[in-house]
């Protein structure tokens, strides 16, 4: 059959869509949702013919570096991610967000075992990267627990819903009993500086149920790691009993983890399988805020003669239960029935710290609330590869519907966290800011996916979501390949995606402490249905939606594999946090509102257009040596950039109520633009020779840019240069166990400082950005100790 002509590729996919059923054939159980399977519902799609960019992580991979921590690993072998670190007093250190080139943490959606994972119940305000967003926290799953992790470098709404729009990351969970398939380590490090010790514990079992049935794995991870600092010394104020010491804290925080993870499979009948997985996740540390001084006015000199460094007490407590029957009738056809619930709950405790308008009475400890993010989802997917007569291939035929249920929930603090001032550091949330807000949605989607030719493959999916707050929208997608050898193919996608304003963004109501001008400064974040923020400008939230367009390039010659892909995200009605809104005429207002301690005000708003435009390359090369061993190489590289389109003008209400504001400016901006990386370049090497194994890494970690306040700051924008990091380790396995010695970032590179003046440095005893793609922390040394039977 000769190729078709690609324009004709949607006709063909839906008509064969509309084809009689093969004649009835054996087959085993299938998932929907199983091996290499991010982004289609075809049950033998590899890598090498994946009609989109697909990146691999093994569970080998994830024990190549030192860190521990899955989001920070995953951004080590996949250029397009960053984990960005950043000390922030909300908890974004505790609970860190990951972002898929370049765009908001929010806009990649994560699944587990092909199903969506619930979100935080942490908002992050005090980041650079991702600020405002709430999305899924990564390192919620034990890394003990995963298999292999498959990141879809590409929109995906049409196949899954919101969130989808700079990729998926699926995370396929360990199964089985196999001999061989058990394992236990021990991991303990700490940085060259001397601080930020480390240990962590992993196992994972798996036993048999009822013979050959099923079986059922259990991963647990228990681990503590020491907080870190590289605050700067403190020369402010010469009079100042701490003068010449760090009064900041700025690194790694300090963070205990307990967590696990089963995972079940039993069969009931030869061609159902029930399953199972359930997650419990508890992990506590501190964020610090910034250092009050021995005079100021937010300090009680009788508590704190020498003045104080106020800490968040952060737990995050997460629990997940997903559980389905799934099996294939006799007539061929791919059934899956899954409920699936997630929640989240995030406590603050303020502490060493004090509410200065209790004065010396002031308690040092308080309770500032609770954040609580819940979802229900129940799904049912169906498929079947449906023969067409004048199709030389089966078509994958795929449709289903999913019921959605979200709600968040904030929860008051004592009566001491939230008086006058509040607690410093976080003020406890009010009676006020407290309630439950909860929405539904319903979805249906429909997919067809065929091998329309020996060189030609295509897909196209269509998915329509009906939800209670902002209403409806649908989403398709179209995809292409043709491979033009057995090694060279080209490949293509257009679609249009959404992400719904998460509850946290619409109700999310606090006050914190910003530095503005160099002078810290009480900022008020409004729910956009307040009537405070609605006289600021603040309108109801839309959904985003996005247009994406990826075309790549696959080449496989011998032992190389190449690939290269460049797209583009532009996404309308992009949900970004307003400026910190001060000035005279915005306290005033504030004041004749009630809000007599708090100097400005912020919210979410549809304020942006944006356009991401960049590049992925990946390669990778294995060479068998014989008796000399094996060695491979890994090199991939992304660059990305986001440009402002267009700001949404100022609401008329603005000028009504004789306000002059400017909603998204120079910092807010700059957030977006140039906060992430410009670009990221990661090397591999691995040799093995016998029982011997040397792995490295080199990472260069691109520029990226923070602005400072044009009016306080003018002239302190700055841009942080690329840094080159390399991480090497070496094991040695026998009889089972690996023992592993290794370092990372050898070199001991840290960030750029500030300049000298910057109102980010706090006189100097910031010294580093707000946030860093590699942390602050320096050279980590570590061991590994593993047994696998």
């Amino acid at each position: 059959m000769q190729p078709l002509p690609a324009r004709r590729l949607l006709s063909v996919l839906v008509a064969a869509g509309l084809g009689t059923s093969a004649a009835a054939q054996e087959a085993p159980p299938a998932q929907l949702d199983t091996v290499v399977v991010t982004g289609t519902r075809s049950v033998n799609r590899s890598q090498e013919s994946s009609l989109s960019p697909i990146d691999i992580v093994t569970a080998k991979d994830l024990q190549s570096v030192g860190d521990t921590q899955l989001g920070a690993v995953l951004s080590r072998l996949v250029p397009s991610l960053n984990f960005p670190r950043a000390p922030g007093n909300d908890g974004s250190g505790i609970v860190r967000p990951a972002a898929l080139r370049g765009l908001s943490p929010d806009e990649t959606l994560v699944l587990v075992n092909g199903k969506r994972w619930h979100t935080s119940a942490l908002l992050n305000l005090q980041g650079a990267l991702g600020r405002g967003s709430a999305p899924a926290d990564l390192n919620s799953i034990p890394i003990s627990a995963v298999d292999h992790i498959e990141v879809l470098r590409d929109g995906a709404s049409a196949q899954y819903g919101s969130d989808a729009i700079a990729g998926v990351i699926n995370i396929v969970l360990k199964g089985a009993a196999k001999a061989g398939s058990n394992e236990a380590s021990v991991t303990a490090g700490r940085y060259s500086a001397g601080d930020g010790k480390q240990w962590q514990g992993e196992a994972s079992l798996g036993v048999p149920l009822g013979g050959d049935k099923g079986w059922a794995r259990l991963s647990v991870v228990q681990g503590h790691a020491d907080s870190t600092n590289r605050g700067g010394r403190d020369f402010r104020d010469p009079t100042s009993p701490v003068y010449g010491q760090r009064t900041q804290r700025i690194g790694e925080p300090d963070i205990r983890t307990h967590q696990a993870l089963l995972n079940v499979q039993y069969s009931l009948a030869p061609h159902a399988d029930f399953y199972a997985f359930a997650s419990t996740s508890s992990r506590e540390g501190t964020s610090p805020a910034l250092f009050r001084a021995y005079n100021s006015a937010r300090n009680v000199p009788s508590i704190y003669p020498q003045g104080f460094l106020p800490l968040n007490d952060v737990r995050s407590i997460d629990s997940a239960l997903v559980a389905g029957v799934r099996g294939t009738t006799e007539s061929g056809w791919r059934w899956d029935v899954s409920g699936n619930y997630g929640r989240d709950h995030v406590g603050i405790d303020p502490i060493h710290t004090l509410n200065v308008d209790l004065g010396a009475t002031s308690p040092t400890r308080f309770n500032a609330g609770r954040l609580i993010s819940t979802q229900k989802a129940f799904d049912v997917d169906i498929a079947k590869d449906i023969a067409v007569g004048w199709l030389r291939n089966p078509v994958t035929l795929a449709f289903g519907v999913e019921y959605l249920y979200q709600r968040y929930g904030i929860e008051a603090g004592d009566p001491a966290s939230y008086f006058g001032t509040g607690s410093q550091g976080f003020p406890g949330f009010q009676p006020a800011d407290a309630g439950y807000h909860a929405r539904h949605d319903v979805a249906e989607y429909i997919s067809l996916e065929n091998q329309i030719t020996d060189k030609l493959s295509g897909s196209v999916a269509v998915r329509h979501e009906d939800y209670t707050d902002f209403g409806n929208t649908t989403s398709g997608t179209v995809s292409a390949r043709y491979d033009f050898t057995d090694t060279f193919a080209l490949r293509g996608t257009a679609g249009t995606g959404f992400r719904a304003p998460s509850l946290a963004q619409q109700f999310y109501t606090t006050t914190s402490t910003n530095v503005i001008g160099g002078v810290p400064t009480q900022i008020r974040n409004f729910a956009v249905s307040d009537p405070v923020a609605r006289a600021l400008g603040a309108e109801p939230l839309k959904a985003e939606k996005s247009h994406n367009y990826t075309l790549g390039a696959t080449y496989l010659p011998g032992n190389w594999t190449f690939s290269l892909d460049v797209y583009q995200i532009t996404i309308g009605n992009r949900i970004v946090p307003s400026e910190n809104l001060v000035g005279d005429d915005v306290r005033a207002y504030l004041t004749s509102q009630g809000y007599t301690n708090i100097q400005g005000g912020s919210y979410f708003t549809n304020a942006l257009k944006t356009r991401t435009r960049g590049v992925d390359f990946s390669s990778g090369y294995r060479l068998d040596l014989g008796d000399a061993g094996v060695l491979q190489f890994t090199a991939a590289y992304n660059r990305n950039h986001t440009s402002i389109l267009s700001i949404a003008p100022n609401p008329p209400q603005l000028a009504q109520n004789g306000l002059e504001l400017v909603r998204v400016g120079h910092i807010a901006q700059g957030y977006i633009t140039d906060g992430a990386p410009r670009d990221k370049i990661a090397l591999g090497g691995d040799y093995t020779l016998g029982r011997w194994g040397f792995h490295g890494f080199l990472t260069r970690y691109g520029q990226f840019r923070q602005n400072q306040d044009p009016v306080s700051n003018p002239g302190y924008d700055q841009t942080f240069p690329s840094r080159w990091l390399l991480d090497l380790s070496t094991s040695y396995a026998v009889d089972g166990w690996t023992l592993t010695a290794g370092v990372d970032n050898l070199t001991n590179v840290y960030p750029q400082k500030y300049k000298a003046g910057s109102d980010g440095a706090v006189g100097g005893t910031w010294p580093y950005p707000d946030y860093s793609p590699f942390g602050y922390s320096g050279r980590y040394l570590y061991t590994r100790v593993a047994y696998r039977w």
